[in-house]
């Protein structure tokens, strides 16, 4: 049993991560500060799920906030840190970039500075597929070079690796970033294609489908998300004795670093994504075929041999299934 921090407990990853530790016996301190990006109400019915258990603690804080952080790391005293909160979304990030540098950097900031002061013992967080930016070779590799980002979003991801980096190299504090492909599944978030496709489409109003559906995503189960988190969690990185300077390998380092993918190695082109929510809910959606996006890049899939080599585990879950039990969760919560 070890004694872990979660932050962004009440959000869709940070949810499902804390109630996969609660159920192997862990204690667990949850952090959210509950923003309002989008239905708070979701967020709070996932606390709900998790509030009452035993070892579990929320303590609702922004992290942005240094005096808050460092004193409740201090007073937490946790094992291992899994930093998840943040402000999500590349779209959102042309409308407010400061919410970007307030959450994704300042308080990545203070979780860095938390953790070097009172030993903990790993940090794991949250990066994203979104790193890749303009890079096409497939699949998507964490030892390629990612110096191309082009979203606000993935550069602040960007930034918390470098970050991460420093402190690692600095003061030997082991840090590991994950970066996740286009997760999905129930509890999901409203900002995403899955659940505002599901609300369209039941509600007979048409679904806006970017790059006129020539779109392919790496969808990846939340389930197996949370399980590569917490494998991921456990695993403390080491140097890597092989890195060297003349051939610099961006997923590790000569400091305790590393950098997972999390995807399903399996890319979807989005018709057929629609193809499948259309199976499950039994009903034809309208589209709305618009130009690609600005931030948005037309492809993602990930390499995880990285992955299955350390801890043992990918992704496998496939979308008809996972599509399937988004969409029995959502007519259950929803009572549609």
């Amino acid at each position: 049993m070890a004694k872990l921090l979660v932050t962004g407990t009440a959000g869709f990853i940070g949810f499902h991560v804390t109630r996969r530790l609660l159920d192997r016996g862990d204690e667990v301190v949850g952090l959210d500060n509950l923003s309002d990006y989008y239905d708070v109400r979701l967020k709070q019915a996932r606390l709900a799920q998790l509030e009452g258990r035993p070892r579990y603690r929320f303590v609702k804080a922004d992290l942005a906030d240094r005096g808050t952080v460092e004193p409740l790391l201090g007073d937490l005293q946790p094992e291992v840190v899994i930093h998840l909160a943040a402000q999500a979304g590349v779209r959102y990030s042309l409308e407010n970039p400061h919410a970007y540098v307030d959450s994704n950097l300042v308080g990545f900031m203070n979780i860095l500075e938390g953790c070097r002061r009172h030993g903990v013992r790993h940090l794991a967080y949250a990066s994203s597929s979104s790193v890749y930016g303009a890079n096409t070779a497939m699949p998507f590799s964490v030892h390629h070079n990612v110096d191309h980002p082009v979203s606000l979003y993935a550069a602040t991801k960007k930034a918390n690796e470098l970050m991460a980096h420093t402190y690692s190299h600095l003061f030997r504090l082991p840090t590991t970033g994950l970066r996740f492909f286009t997760v999905y599944g129930p509890w999901g978030r409203p900002d995403m294609a899955l659940f505002k496709f599901t609300r369209a489409i039941l509600a007979g109003q048409p679904i806006d489908v970017y790059n006129h559906g020539r779109m392919q995503r790496d969808f990846t189960y939340i389930d197996d998300i949370a399980e590569g988190v917490v494998r991921v969690a456990d695993r403390v990185p080491e140097p890597n004795p092989a890195w060297s300077g003349k051939a610099p390998d961006p997923g590790t380092s000569l400091a305790p670093y590393k950098i997972y993918n999390i995807g399903n190695h399996q890319p979807v082109e989005l018709l057929h994504f629609i193809e499948e929510l259309e199976h499950c809910l039994g009903r034809k959606a309208e589209q709305n075929l618009l130009p690609i996006q600005a931030g948005d890049v037309p492809a993602t899939y990930a390499d995880v041999d990285d992955l299955m080599q350390d801890v043992g585990f990918q992704p496998a879950t496939p979308i008809e299934e996972g599509i399937a039990r988004f969409v029995a969760w959502y007519r259950e919560y929803y009572g549609v």
